[in-house]
């Protein structure tokens, strides 16, 4: 894509969270469970990334970092929530006092609330070897990796006066310790001496790097005196910085941490900032949080945001639908689509006798008006009201009848059942339940011996990273119900009959995916008794 091609994509929802490992990810699943919208933005870059599996994570213990997101990610799909591939730049307030979370790219989310969910970066020290090996060999923590290198001979390079905290578990776990004061300033001395009491190995003097040996592994902390003491594991105590960057535009200013070691941001009992409507959770405002203890704090940091989202609208007397704001925005411009019915609803539909018609993410109509021109008697569905204006002031305009209906097609009794001889969803977005409550409202509004047509992009081009976040996808496929969904639901149904169930080449018909190029069809019918 060439830059003059570009066009910015804005988003809304109810809560962005700026961050996609363990905090913000739980903090998503929360927020969704209670039927919120929520965008998770991942830059790829958590502070565990470099190490092979994770520790201490009851359920999870021994998982790889990657293996927990990937489920994570699933589970917050699973409600409907959205994660994305990217960067953010900058939050800012909007006039009504939302926040605009803007990408790198370009493309920019407008929330309610924020949580920012981006966790530390750990701020090695200068010594060659220590960035080769971190979160390998290179350790910093005992509850982390610290039985993973039991027995072995481990030095432990002291580079701040907090260094010494940890000695006496590494102590624990192997007999072959050392300990070198690669920068002993501020040390007591009294805790030196406890130490080599009890039988500690001692060494002064600065460290000159770490050696790797003939298998790439660590052998050796070599001393700038060029002395070399055997290592099978070295740790080291890193400072950290918060990762609050994109929020500096708001006001928000990280605090320096009591360990003297570096900056978190600042949180009240409830995950709040400073910054009204702005939250923190995770490492970015605790660096002693072990994963299974970010996970538990983004949980709780969600709840608290759902609660504040749950108060202002009782005071505003509003039910609220962050899907339905995000539709509605994206109607409000100039037109979307092509006015042009799809191809697969014509080839598909063109040879069954006309009955009752119900399009479900209708819109600006050019399918439900198609089957309006072809003798139907259609209702459009859509959950914005905003599209269906456009489709009533079309109908009008050509003369044809056409019934519109606000609905989201999660809700209760979204549409009449069994009413309809068609049920047709063509790239309808439909967030996903865990209990799949659209499908089932889409397959209970066909009558007996009618007809659905479910037809979705091939997403497996759309969930290609694009391996550079300067272009990153402002939508989230796997969000949203998929024609496998369908399947799966009648596969096993004694009740419907699968016709059709096939990727094929998209046929000439609307305009507004040109980019894609192959469609996933489904057509069942349902038995007439």
């Amino acid at each position: 894509m060439s830059d003059s091609d570009f066009r910015p994509i804005e988003r809304h929802c109810d809560v962005a969270v700026v961050g996609g490992s363990a905090a913000g990810l739980a903090a998503a699943l929360q927020v969704g469970r209670q039927r919120r919208s929520v965008i998770v933005i991942d830059a790829g870059d958590a502070r565990n990334s470099p190490a092979a599996h994770m520790h201490g994570y009851l359920g999870r213990e021994g998982v790889t970092p990657s293996e927990l997101t990937t489920v994570g990610r699933e589970e917050v799909r699973s409600y409907g929530g959205e994660v994305l591939a990217g960067r953010v730049s900058r939050v800012t307030r909007t006039d009504d006092d939302h926040f605009r979370v803007e990408l790198v790219d370009g493309h920019f989310v407008v929330a309610r609330r924020v949580i920012a969910a981006t966790g530390l970066v750990d701020v090695l020290p200068d010594i060659d070897g220590v960035a080769e090996h971190w979160g390998r060999e290179v350790i910093h923590c005992p509850f982390c990796h610290g039985f993973e290198v039991r027995d072995r001979r481990i030095v432990q390079i002291v580079t701040h006066s907090m260094g010494l905290h940890p000695v006496g578990l590494f102590r624990q776990l192997s007999e072959r310790l050392t300990v070198v004061l690669h920068n002993p300033v501020g040390i007591d001395e009294s805790e030196i001496d406890v130490l080599r009491a009890a039988g500690v190995d001692i060494r002064s003097g600065p460290v000159g790097r770490i050696v790797t040996g003939a298998d790439g592994h660590v052998a050796a902390v070599e001393l700038a005196d060029h002395e070399r003491i055997d290592a099978d594991a070295v740790v080291v105590g890193p400072r950290f910085r918060a990762r609050a960057e994109p929020f500096a535009s708001l006001g928000l200013r990280p605090v320096a941490h009591p360990s003297g070691l570096g900056d978190v941001v600042e949180t009240d009992a409830t995950g709040a900032t400073a910054i009204p409507g702005l939250y923190a959770a995770g490492n970015v405002t605790d660096p002693s949080q072990q994963v299974l203890q970010a996970a538990a704090d983004g949980s709780r940091v969600g709840a608290m945001v759902s609660f504040s989202l749950a108060d202002d609208d009782i005071r505003a007397d509003a039910r609220r639908s962050g899907n339905e704001a995000d539709w509605d925005h994206r109607y409000a411009g100039d037109q979307m689509w092509s006015g042009n019915p799809n191809g697969t609803l014509v080839n598909e539909v063109g040879g069954l006798a006309p009955g009752r018609a119900l399009d479900v993410g209708a819109g600006e109509g050019g399918d439900a008006l198609w089957l309006a021109e072809q003798g139907w008697k259609v209702t459009a569905s859509d959950i914005s009201q905003r599209a269906l204006d456009r489709v009533n002031a079309e109908a009008e305009r050509r003369a044809l009848h056409v019934v519109c209906h606000r609905a989201d097609a999660n809700a209760v009794d979204a549409f009449e059942t069994a009413a309809f001889d068609l049920v047709s969803a063509h790239y309808a977005s439909i967030p996903r339940t865990p209990d799949g409550r659209g499908v089932r409202n889409l397959l209970n509004a066909v009558a007996p011996g009618g007809t659905l047509l479910v037809v979705s992009h091939d997403l497996e081009p759309m969930r290609a990273p694009t391996g550079n976040l300067a272009h990153s996808r402002p939508f989230d496929p796997d969000a949203y119900l998929r024609v496998d969904d369908f399947a799966a639901m009648l596969t096993d149904s004694t009740e419907w009959n699968i016709e059709v169930h096939e990727k094929r080449p998209r046929p000439a018909g609307a305009a507004s995916a040109a980019h894609h190029i192959e469609d996933v069809v489904l057509r069942a019918r349902r038995s007439a008794s």
